[in-house]
């Protein structure tokens, strides 16, 4: 549906929104509120702002420091994966010289989404072309995007995700009776690999030292399989199955940890990756995607494994238990350049300073 009607110095842009089926109307603008230069008023498609997801805690972020403006806006701020706008919606705001930038979370390729991969990325690469400017979230990002969607001709940076260093900070002086290493997410049945190679080094680690802990925080979809697989194993004892949590809680979850495992696939640019360093976690980390990107030698350890598009590629475990015996023996300097690391290049000011120039720059 597209609709434009003139009534006088009024111009009504019809932009449809799709939320269970339901197509909304909205926004009102008036053309004498879109010539304002010197202040970004964003307009950010219809994505909610929350403290579960990776976008709803993004859009949060940015929101704080750039209020949402759903009228009068004079740049419009979407992200590839939780935007509400229609292409012809799209192809309007282009028409009336509204600058659009687009955060570049990631494209769908084979190796981890079942459905029909390619018409996903046909619906995505048309927001990625039209946009005025694009950030990926890392180099790997970019090379995903360029390979499923095309070389785009626009301007565009890489910008990884932030933290906020001052929620997200560490707590050296706690002790601790094991050695505690911390997996987090919302895990879904076929992402169970994530932890099943976790579970069978800590079979082999635990013969020799008993002195080692795993917490599992985050929503479980498949978590009877993973219990009963942790009790075969005999390594219950071992585990904390924490559950759900809120981003609120999550700096403690991080405090009551010691190091950071994270065996996902190619991933474009974890959150959880920056929290746990902020929080002065080591991390243990399939070396792939993006992550190599965010974690150095002095800050963690990068487990092999191949490019692969068309299937997962899983860490050897006994990469991950020489990483683990690594970890623990190289705790404090570690933990110590993970938070620095954090700091200085993944900080919210930075983030924020950032995205307070390109703003500028399109206005």
């Amino acid at each position: 549906m597209k609709v434009v009607i003139f009534f006088k110095n009024i111009l009504k842009i019809f932009l449809i929104y799709k939320k269970q089926s339901i197509n909304f109307l909205i926004i009102t603008i008036n053309p004498n509120l879109l010539i304002t230069k010197n202040e970004p008023k964003i307009f950010y498609g219809g994505a909610r702002k929350g403290d579960l997801g990776g976008p709803l805690v993004k859009i949060k972020k940015l929101t704080k420091f750039f209020p949402e403006k759903k009228y009068g806006f004079n740049l419009v701020y979407l992200l590839s994966n939780n935007h509400f706008l229609s292409e012809n919606s799209l192809k309007l705001l282009k028409k009336k010289k509204l600058p659009i930038i687009l955060n570049q979370n990631g494209v769908f390729y084979p190796g981890w989404f079942k459905g029909n991969y390619q018409r996903k990325n046909l619906n995505n690469s048309k927001l990625y072309h039209l946009a005025d400017y694009v950030i990926w979230q890392s180099e790997f990002c970019k090379k995903a995007s360029e390979k499923f969607l095309g070389e785009r001709n626009g301007e565009g940076r890489i910008l990884y995700n932030p933290v906020d260093t001052n929620i997200f900070f560490p707590k050296f002086d706690v002790s601790r009776s094991n050695f505690t290493f911390l997996i987090t997410g919302n895990i879904r049945k076929e992402n169970n690999y994530r932890i099943n190679s976790v579970f069978d080094a800590f079979k082999e680690i635990l013969k020799n030292n008993n002195k080692i802990h795993l917490n599992i925080a985050g929503f479980l979809e498949d978590k009877d399989f993973l219990l009963a697989k942790a009790a075969k194993l005999k390594i219950m004892d071992s585990i904390t199955f924490i559950g759900k949590f809120t981003q609120k809680e999550a700096p403690h979850i991080y405090q009551n940890a010691d190091a950071y495992i994270t065996l996902t696939f190619q991933d474009n640019c974890p959150s959880a990756v920056l929290e746990a360093m902020s929080s002065g976690l080591p991390i243990i980390y399939s070396h792939s995607g993006g992550v190599p990107e965010l974690v150095d030698k002095n800050s963690g350890i990068g487990l092999p494994v191949y490019e692969n598009w068309d299937s997962i590629e899983i860490p050897e475990k006994n990469d991950l238990i020489r990483s683990i015996f690594e970890i623990m023996d190289r705790k404090k300097e570690m933990s110590e350049a993970a938070r620095t690391r954090a700091t200085n290049l993944f900080n919210l000011k930075k983030w924020v300073k950032i995205h307070k120039e390109i703003f500028e720059k399109l206005l």
